[in-house]
């Protein structure tokens, strides 16, 4: 075995490339999804390989994930798909990240004739690749046939490459499911980030806020209120989505129209504006989820304390520009980050994924709770599923615990599945 160099890291955990074991090649693959859309992967191996293990995830990198060095030198090659929406969380729908996957995990199985394919979620691929893994397990006519906002999508006329196994690392619960726990209820008028409803405001002192460091506390009739006026503020954004998904498409229509040609040109151009103009949805104060900050809420197995993913102050972050699902199209909002109406929740696509599964939860996880990943393995209904639990935060840090979570996929992998040859 090839002596692995030092790996180093940023705070997300990015590898340099002369970490690689020696004899590594990384191949760029462009690909083309069944319905065009262009997008691209990158293959590590040293040749050899039976098994491949895939990474991906809505819009960050994965092309230099932490896992790469580990999974390669004990024998995997190590396979990193960026999808159409990469860097881009402004107009994800899910629905169509699986074609691009697709067409990712057949150019692994009839051009480089990989025998099994191992899907390892971390973080927000988590929910990605379950979904995936879920629709590819469906036989048609039985897949989607459409997004979450209606747009006709069939993807059962479409190859879906079935994975043989599924990693879970620090994988939450879903894009839509974290908004739905961290949505601000106290927003009055989606229009003004700052109007603010104090019987609802988690970060008002009077229900329960304290300055971090110092935890909150926040009372069951609290949050029971909380938790409904969340459910109902993203409800109310569904229903502002797909007014306006509405609206264009009864332009797109009347484009459609016999006669439309014969109309004035000040009429044609009025609904084609309205039929080809794109709307943008901006949902203020996405990052209030009282666990952030009562580390009594998912207390079981958790060693966390008072923060969230974004830093340990998430009562500035609520306000600041950026944030989760800030700034979205309505379609976008309806398919990844509504939790009452996208597909791609974590906990329903195990439900239907059989293959062996590996969870790996870090209990100092702010984001994907160990107590929500007890419930995602009660959930699989696989007869071969393995829960392990590292102390780590989100991002797999200190570096001793990360290298001690990747210990952890390679022991469960190599009975599995087998790996380079002659090794």
């Amino acid at each position: 075995m090839t002596q692995q160099k030092q790996v180093s890291t940023t705070a997300v955990g990015l590898i340099d490339f002369e970490t690689l074991p020696a004899g590594t090649e990384a191949t760029v693959i462009p690909l083309a999804a069944a319905d065009g859309a262009g997008s691209r992967g990158v293959l590590y191996a040293r040749g050899g390989e039976r098994t491949v293990v895939v990474v991906s995830h809505p819009r960050g990198d994965m092309t230099r994930h932490y896992a790469a060095p580990a999974v390669l030198e004990a024998g995997y090659a190590f396979y990193a798909h960026a999808p159409r929406s990469l860097n881009n969380d402004v107009d994800i729908e899910h629905e169509r990240l699986l074609l691009d996957l697709a067409a990712g995990l057949g150019h692994l199985k009839n051009e480089w004739g990989y025998e099994n394919i191992v899907l390892l979620g971390n973080s927000g691929g988590g929910s990605l690749l379950t979904f995936y893994q879920q629709q590819a397990s469906t036989a048609p006519p039985g897949r989607l046939t459409d997004t979450a906002s209606g747009d006709p999508l069939d993807l059962n006329a479409v190859e879906m490459p079935k994975a043989d196994g599924l990693v879970l690392l620090a994988a939450h619960p879903g894009q839509g499911a974290i908004m739905l726990t961290g949505i601000d209820p106290s927003v009055i008028e989606e229009d003004d980030p700052l109007a603010v409803d104090p019987e609802l405001d988690m970060y008002d002192p009077v229900n329960g806020f304290r300055e971090p460091p110092e935890p909150s506390k926040y009372s069951v009739e609290f949050l029971e209120r909380y938790r409904a006026a969340q459910h109902a503020r993203t409800g109310r954004l569904d229903a502002r989505a797909r007014a306006l998904i509405a609206e264009q498409r009864r332009y797109r229509q009347k484009r459609l129209e016999p006669g439309f040609a014969d109309l004035p040109l000040e009429e044609r151009t009025y609904i084609t504006r309205r039929a080809v103009a794109g709307h943008y949805m901006v949902v203020h104060r996405t990052e209030a989820d009282p666990a952030y900050l009562d580390v009594s809420l998912h207390s079981w197995k958790s060693t966390r304390t008072p923060a969230s993913i974004l830093g340990p102050r998430p009562d500035q972050v609520n306000y600041a520009p950026g944030g989760f699902g800030r700034l979205v199209t309505p379609r976008a909002w309806l398919s990844t980050w509504s939790g009452l109406s996208t597909r791609a929740t974590l906990i329903e696509s195990l439900k239907s994924i059989h293959e062996p599964l590996l969870l790996i939860s870090l209990t100092s996880d702010s984001l994907g709770f160990p107590d929500a990943s007890q419930a995602q393995l009660d959930a699989s209904p696989s007869e071969d599923k393995t829960i392990r639990f590292v102390e780590a935060e989100h991002f797999a840090t200190p570096l001793p615990k990360r290298e001690e979570a990747l210990r952890l996929v390679v022991e469960w992998l190599a009975p599995h599945f087998p790996s380079r040859s002659g090794e």
